[in-house]
């Protein structure tokens, strides 16, 4: 199979949708690899890097697009991106489509085959290519946060830590999953008084067998979300729902009960953010301030960090990429169930259940898009 990948335009998106590792790999495969001038120079891999691995360079994103049988991507694609793709062109990248209606439709209308990173599963029912960058953004939010309390970008003027005889500032962390985990493991480490709030009693049973009594763990309702939250110094939202819309669960009323200078870091603003006030943001202008707090929603956090994101990245959808490259996709998908999870849109069509629900669009079998 012929692969491409282009340089990720995003703002400030540095990542890559294969470092040379990978495609030195893919080459060995039998396969062939063609990457766009300069796709990884941001995280010092240069085209001399991909050229020994076996790529060929191509100078423009149209010319890789043009020749590529399967895009690897990072983040979704930008309207001008949508445009270059072509009917039973794979797409494999993060999506994000229950947030975003215009690029389901665009791609539908494309007739793209599109497998996002962030629907495929395992066997324990985990998101195996979403792991890595929940992680980088969970161990992210509270550095970021921690800047983001500080008086000179809009914060209250409390350090993370305290000082003795200075209590440390008090972290919510709303949900316990692995960008929650994450996040809960580094705000401990920068000896924060951190809560975790999540739904799942085994969840929090794990928490608490893993942490011990570091952890504050609550079980979530509307009230322990209002209480825990009006007190915070700094709310991070870790929610997901699988493919879907995130669920709202911090509203406008309550943020503005919240502590002037109090921070929100929303790292579900990717499924459309947790928090009423949160609206997306990016790494050139990261906060904004409503009701009295900072609000930090960068829809692509990893990509501050972007050459151990990538790499982390890689490590994981490699097999993936490997699986559809050697069977191509239909025989891809129909061996594997957890990979058949990634298809969101295919052909014209709208496959996976939860975006078409949050999207209020016609729903199509997975089964028969397999088979048409």
């Amino acid at each position: 199979m012929l692969i491409g990948v282009p340089k990720e335009v995003k703002s400030h998106e540095y990542r890559v949708g294969l470092v040379p590792g990978s495609v030195r790999e893919l080459v060995h495969h039998g396969h062939k690899v063609v990457v766009e001038s300069g796709a990884g120079a941001g995280i010092g891999f240069d085209d001399p890097a991909y050229e020994s691995a076996g790529a060929e360079i191509l100078v423009r994103a149209g010319d890789v697009f043009a020749a590529a049988e399967m895009i690897v991507k990072v983040k979704e694609p930008q309207p001008g991106e949508v445009r270059l793709l072509r009917e039973d062109q794979i797409l494999f990248t993060y999506l994000h489509l229950a947030a975003d209606r215009a690029l389901a439709e665009a791609l539908m209308r494309g007739g793209a085959v599109a497998i996002a990173y962030e629907t495929v599963t395992d066997k324990n029912g985990g998101l195996p290519l979403l792991a890595p960058m929940s992680e980088v953004a969970g161990r992210m939010s509270v550095q970021v946060g921690a800047h983001c309390l500080e008086k000179e970008q809009g914060g209250m003027g409390v350090l993370l830590g305290g000082v003795p005889g200075v209590p440390a500032a008090k972290v919510v962390i709303l949900g316990g999953g692995v960008s929650g985990t994450n996040a809960a493991r580094v705000a401990m480490g920068m000896e924060a008084h951190v809560t975790v709030i999540d739904r799942s009693l085994p969840r929090l049973y794990e928490l608490d067998m893993q942490f011990g009594s570091q952890l504050h763990t609550l079980f979530s309702t509307v009230e322990t979300i209002e209480r825990e939250v009006t007190f915070a110094d700094l709310v991070i939202g870790a929610v997901l729902v699988p493919g879907a819309a995130a669920p709202k669960l911090v509203s406008r009323a309550l943020v503005r009960t919240m502590k002037p200078g109090s921070v929100i870091v929303d790292i579900s603003i990717d499924q459309g953010g947790c928090v009423e006030t949160s609206r997306p943001t990016t790494h050139a202008q990261p906060t904004f301030i409503d009701e009295g707090v900072v609000h930090y929603c960068v829809t692509n956090m990893p990509g501050a960090v972007a050459r151990t994101s990538a790499v982390a990245l890689n490590n994981a959808t490699l097999p993936f990429v490997l699986a559809i490259a050697d069977r191509g996709w239909r025989r891809a998908l129909s061996d594997d169930p957890h990979l058949r999870n990634g298809l969101n849109a295919c052909r014209g069509l709208l496959t996976h259940p939860a975006v078409a629900h949050d999207l209020g669009l016609p729903l199509t079998a997975l089964e028969r898009a397999l088979s048409d």
